[in-house]
């Protein structure tokens, strides 16, 4: 265990830590970020639509939806290459990039023109359903634009308006983007959006697998954060798999059929209860049944962000990180919470979502409700919380044992310190 630890702390961490740190990974992440507000808003739809439920006058606004959260895909190939230019120290030029991001995604989406001149595409490739072509249609024009961000036809002391040179410096690299997008949709008549689209279906499949949902979230959001690894490191891969798969579910729902992908966002707040590792157990324990004084100080500062899905103070705090007596129960929780999960959704047992729900940080049984429309989903919420307690329970113990030994060995420590300070004065003022 401890080589394994050390290995771990030394070799693995800083490389995993690293990529996530690489300009390329980032400006992804960076960008799913920025786009975050639109998904935010197809949440709010999401909960106008459950009390429309109960409120039927409450007018339907699913179309605001489908304009923010409905267009993720068309922000994102915006977003993608601008931020690539922006991490590459080309700032001057991240906005051609970004437009050009949009002319190339819209190219390969593959629309058609009607007799009168009228585009037609079809909108969910605007949406989830294009998010995988964005991503790559966005690193495409970014790694274009960032070769030639690097030779400029004009000098460093040239007397010319930086906009004009911008101009000229960016024709070349946006006329070869566009002409690949125009060769490839209107003069060969060949789907770029289809063949990325069938490159990663299988790897869309498997993540949406019982397998690939199990182990994704155990390694991403468990296994990882307990070495200090940030789960922003695979987000790129989380991301597109889960925000295509409730998109998916959206599309299925609105042809009548149910949904059936369940590796979403929407369910990872079904067993992320105070976070990654399902820690709000473990949290609330250390709050209330610690006997020691550090853990009792940590219990009272982690318990509100826990409470809100926000496990960072109490991972890094308590600590869990690179704390083997507290890694171990995470990872067995961070595994078998997951398989619990697949199997009451997969099974019928609680409805699998079908809408938009970002609002993670709000107390784990009412987004239970929220995300299922269903009280199924929270029972789901209590029996994953207290499987967690299960499983914390004897670990914690053992580990507050510890903390109270080590506590009350440097209370003796400093008894005895200032035992032979009081005898060294003693012995001085005797003299």
């Amino acid at each position: 265990m401890k080589k394994f630890m050390d290995w771990m702390t030394n070799v693995f961490a800083p490389k995993m830590n690293k990529i996530a740190r690489n300009p390329w990974v980032a400006a992804v992440q960076e960008s799913i970020l920025t786009a975050m507000p639109v998904i935010l808003i197809g949440s709010f739809a999401t909960v106008f639509n459950i009390l429309r439920d109960f409120i039927p006058q409450i007018p339907d606004i699913s179309m605001i939806s489908n304009f923010s959260f409905g267009l993720l895909a068309l922000f994102l190939a915006y977003l993608i290459p601008a931020t690539i230019m922006e991490k590459k120290k080309h700032r001057k030029t991240a906005k051609q990039a970004g437009m050009a991001g949009l002319a190339f995604f819209l190219m390969i989406v593959y629309p058609s023109f009607d007799d009168a001149g009228n585009i037609n595409i079809l909108f969910s490739n605007l949406g989830t359903g294009g998010m995988i072509a964005s991503l790559i249609a966005g690193l495409f024009v970014g790694a274009v634009m960032n070769q030639f961000a690097k030779h400029s036809f004009f000098g460093e002391d040239s007397s010319l308006p930086d906009f004009i040179t911008v101009w000229f410096d960016t024709l070349i690299p946006i006329t070869l983007i566009l002409i690949i997008g125009w060769l490839f949709t209107f003069v060969w008549e060949i789907s770029i959006f289809n063949i990325i689209y069938e490159i990663f279906k299988p790897f869309i499949s498997i993540g949406q697998s019982f397998w690939g949902f199990v182990l994704l979230n155990f390694i991403g959001y468990t296994f990882l954060y307990t070495f200090g690894i940030s789960t922003w490191v695979i987000y790129p891969i989380t991301s597109a798999i889960c925000l295509q798969g409730i998109g998916d579910n959206m599309a299925l729902v609105a042809a009548g059929n149910a949904p059936i992908n369940i590796n979403t966002g929407e369910v990872a707040n079904l067993f992320a209860l105070g976070g990654g590792g399902c820690t709000l157990a473990l949290a609330i324990m250390i709050l209330f049944l610690a006997k020691s004084k550090k853990l009792k100080v940590i219990g009272k500062s982690t318990i509100v962000p826990s409470l809100c899905n926000i496990n960072e103070p109490l991972v890094f705090g308590a600590p869990i990180a690179f704390n083997p007596l507290l890694m171990v129960p995470m990872w067995i929780v961070g595994f078998i919470i997951p398989v619990v999960t697949y199997l009451a959704l997969s099974s019928g047992l609680v409805p699998i979502p079908a809408e938009p729900f970002n609002f993670w940080y709000i107390p784990s049984p009412i987004v239970g409700y929220m995300v299922t429309k269903s009280f199924a989903g929270v029972l789901l919420v209590l029996v994953n919380f207290a499987i967690s307690w299960v499983i914390y329970y004897p670990f914690f113990k053992v580990y507050d044992k510890q903390v109270c030994d080590e506590e009350k060995a440097e209370e003796e420590k400093k008894a005895r310190l200032a035992a032979k300070k009081a005898t060294r004065k003693e012995a001085v003022e005797e003299e």
